[in-house]
């Protein structure tokens, strides 16, 4: 397989970076647009990911609109905010028509354009004049998007064909996609877009994947649905190949082992595409300098804020023995997905069956904790709380499950980011909220967003204990350090009694050296802050939220809920609570 090749990969006007989450895209997308950059080229890069990081990457503030980056000439930045598209394509539909119609009437359309349907709308539109515009053809040499993880970018790439049917035959003005003519106006553009996406010689798309099964069967199934799509000018990126073994460091034998046979059994749909490999690299790549080595050097001297995380010796100053600690608000954070969410809904879950009153504290937009719990919101939601419409009790609800109640959140708790920039003391709204309950509850748990942003902010200003899990998997411990250096400057600046409660290792595949490996670095590393519990793979598990219930009461008998009840029995002993005898 050859090196990432610049000059071979941007051989068309327009890059279209998709994968798995996780894999690198966004790594790749930045060094691909910063390498060109370097190359004298004037670049676009573009990302339609709402999860995007890349104003973490090029440390500054950036907008749907582009943003010139100073220590890269010639690129500028575009972040697309779905929800921010959605409000200026609102406002371009209803304005003309203020004053004009009755109130009611317009009221009408507002709850018409105020579902998900117009979030699509509005992001393809934004997505679409930045490919149809010509004279941001005419300015750049390459435009390059970073998008969405493959589900979200194929149902974007989907949608035009079927908005073009539903206006084709649609004779009424109201529906889900509200009032049509703000659609059928652009028609053109959305078909135009879709046409240049097709152009073999105008767009390439690039299918980036890490050299593991799972993400490399996933760009086999992107590869197949995008090309039904007429997107067939596709390349392949292995991002994080390592480059040798070393027989006597099992980890890295293990790993090298595991990946080569990943490479031999890749799918053979995919080995017809031009392949490019990127090494594992060393560094953390959250900086303009790192991303700058990515495509050329794994080396690291001279980078100044560079330290190995094995070097880390501190950490046991920041965490305190919790066992005569007594604190209840916990909080779980740690990256998108590494059993978050799933160890927040089944932990809270278990500890109300074992006769605990507790609260969860839906805090991340997608609000899959919500509905992980069987739950819905209305218009009563932990959005309301935070801006500082409702108090907490007014959102509460009871859930079915013992012991169990939930402030639940949907999409509407993303626009809370934007919101609360200008309010005052915007750290606290949810730390005074929960002060105002915490008397009626033994446990409060708050789930919120990996990405750290004022939400995050919020759950770390009101908690009294962080539960951080960690996947176990060779990548575990990437962005730990970055993660307790959040932690320290929350003490020293909102909330100086936060503490660890717990380091729980989750998706622990046991049939596997490296697996067991990972658990005993960590363990290592963290010492007694690490749960003696180990959640494992399971299926069911995974099959457990979309039924709306936690593992314990979707499947007593699985290994996920056996360990589940393990680790809600460390937490109350290392809360000083006794552990009563608990039958399922």
């Amino acid at each position: 397989m050859k090196p990432f090749d610049l000059s071979t990969i941007a051989g068309t006007k327009y890059l279209f970076l998709t994968g798995k989450g996780g894999v690198g895209k966004t790594s790749v997308a930045c060094a691909t647009a910063v390498g060109l950059a370097d190359r004298g080229d004037k670049i676009l890069l573009i990302s339609t990911d709402p999860a995007s990081n890349l104003q973490d990457v090029f440390g500054q503030t950036l907008d749907g609109h582009g943003t010139q980056i100073a220590e890269v000439p010639g690129l500028t930045v575009v972040n697309l905010d779905p929800e921010q598209a959605a409000a200026e394509y609102r406002r371009s539909v209803i304005g003309p028509y203020r004053g004009k119609l009755p109130e009611s009437v317009i009221q009408n359309m507002e709850e018409q354009l105020s579902g998900s349907c117009t979030v699509e709308i509005a992001a393809f539109n934004a997505f679409s004049d930045f490919i149809t515009d010509p004279q941001i053809q005419r300015h750049y040499d390459h435009i390059i998007f970073d998008t969405a993880p493959t589900g979200h970018t194929l149902r974007m790439l989907q949608l035009p064909s079927a908005w073009s049917a539903f206006i084709s035959e649609s004779m009424h003005g109201a529906s889900c996609l509200g009032q049509l003519s703000g659609l059928e106006e652009r028609k053109e553009i959305y078909k135009q877009a879709v046409h240049t996406l097709s152009d073999s010689a105008a767009t390439r798309l690039v299918l980036v994947s890490r050299p593991d099964d799972a993400p490399l069967k996933e760009a086999a199934r992107s590869s197949h649905e995008l090309q039904a799509l007429g997107i067939r000018n596709q390349a392949l990126v292995i991002n994080g190949l390592l480059q040798q073994s070393d027989d006597e460091d099992a980890v890295t034998r293990q790993l090298f082992e595991r990946q080569q046979a990943a490479m031999r059994n890749m799918p053979e749909s995919l080995k017809g595409f031009p392949a490019f490999s990127i090494p594992l690299r060393s560094y953390n790549l959250s900086n303009i300098a790192n991303i700058r080595r990515m495509l050329s050097s794994d080396a690291v001297a001279g980078v100044p804020d560079y330290r190995p995380l094995a070097g880390e010796k501190k950490l046991d100053d920041l965490v305190q023995d919790l066992y005569e600690s007594g604190k209840r608000v916990i909080f779980t954070m740690g990256k998108g997905g590494v059993g978050k969410t799933t160890t927040a809904v089944n932990l809270s879950a278990l500890l109300g069956a074992m006769g605990q009153r507790v609260l969860m504290i839906d805090l991340d937009p997608q609000g899959n904790t919500t509905s992980g719990l069987g739950m819905e919101v209305d218009d009563k939601s932990i959005y309301e709380v935070i801006m500082g419409r409702m108090k907490l009790t007014d959102v509460m609800e009871e859930t079915e499950f013992k012991n169990l109640s939930i402030a639940g959140s949907d999409v509407r708790l993303a626009n809370a980011e934007l919101e609360l920039v200008e309010v005052e003391k915007r750290e606290y709204r949810l730390k005074t909220a929960v002060q105002s309950v915490q008397q009626d509850f033994d446990f409060i748990f708050i789930d919120c967003p990996p990405s750290l942003g004022l939400l995050t902010i919020n759950a770390l200003g009101a908690a009294d204990s962080v539960l951080i899990p960690i996947q176990c998997e060779y990548y575990a411990l990437e962005g730990v350090a970055s993660l307790m250096n959040t932690i320290s400057r929350v003490k020293k600046t909102i909330n100086p009694h936060l503490e660890i409660e717990g380091v729980l290792l989750t998706m622990l595949d046991g049939r596997t050296n490296l697996g067991l490996q990972v658990v005993d670095e960590v363990k290592k590393h963290f010492k007694k802050q690490v749960y003696a519990t180990v959640i494992p793979r399971s299926v069911r598990l995974g099959e457990a939220p979309s039924h709306g219930e936690p593992i314990h009461v979707y499947d007593k008998r699985s290994a996920g809920c056996v360990a589940y009840v393990n680790l809600a029995k460390e937490v109350l002993k290392r809360n000083n609570i006794k552990v009563k005898e608990f039958k399922l």
